[in-house]
């Protein structure tokens, strides 16, 4: 493992061990603070889709602000990973049978439509004020990223994490892309990429 590599890893456990060490009511009352911020902050583009994601282990939960968005008139979409390499969103509609669709995640079958989301609630391990991120390590939000501004797309992410899971500084490669905000329970923080 390269020094870069080490230095990621390392940032990722500290962050997901403060994030792990909150309670369980921390982590309610922030998930709640964290969608009524949303509600107001988020701004949709007509037409909006916007993917989402059901929580993982200590996660932020995100899906009452992704029921206030579909009832603001977004298409809500969720990932479901296909292989190693490659992730889809497909679009979760109320009362939808859900399945495993991996790395832990629930969300619709295959039937669902696969949807190209304008707007990407993006989960994350650790964020610095410049809108870099660390995912877990398996690049599948990057790729994904990547795939979609390869086509043209230049989806608005927007991080979504606590406020505990702040570094001062995620270590970055030039083809990195950083997020154009990060929403946590103390407010929607624009990405600062000069800091």
């Amino acid at each position: 493992m390269n020094a870069g590599a080490a230095d990621k890893a390392d940032l990722r456990r500290q962050a997901l061990a403060r994030r792990d060490a909150m309670s369980i009511e921390e982590r309610i009352e922030a998930s709640i603070a964290i969608a009524d911020l949303g509600r107001t902050l988020i701004d949709l583009p007509s037409g909006a889709i916007v993917s989402g994601f059901s929580p993982i282990r200590s996660e932020v939960d995100i899906r009452p602000l992704m029921a206030d968005l579909r009832d603001r008139g977004a298409r809500i979409c969720v990932p479901a990973i296909l292989s190693r390499e490659e992730i889809v969103f497909r679009e979760l509609l109320r009362h939808a049978p859900l399945v495993d669709t991996g790395f832990g995640t629930v969300g619709p079958g295959p039937e669902a439509e696969v949807l190209d989301p304008n707007v990407m609630l993006v989960p994350l391990a650790a964020f610095d004020a410049r809108g870099h991120r660390l995912g877990y390590g398996a690049g599948h939000y990057d790729r994904a990223i990547a795939r979609l501004q390869e086509r043209g797309l230049k989806p608005r992410l927007v991080g979504i994490a606590f406020d505990s899971q702040r570094v001062d500084r995620v270590p970055d490669e030039p083809h990195d892309v950083s997020l154009d905000a990060i929403l946590t329970e103390t407010g929607l923080h624009a990405a600062k990429p000069q800091v």
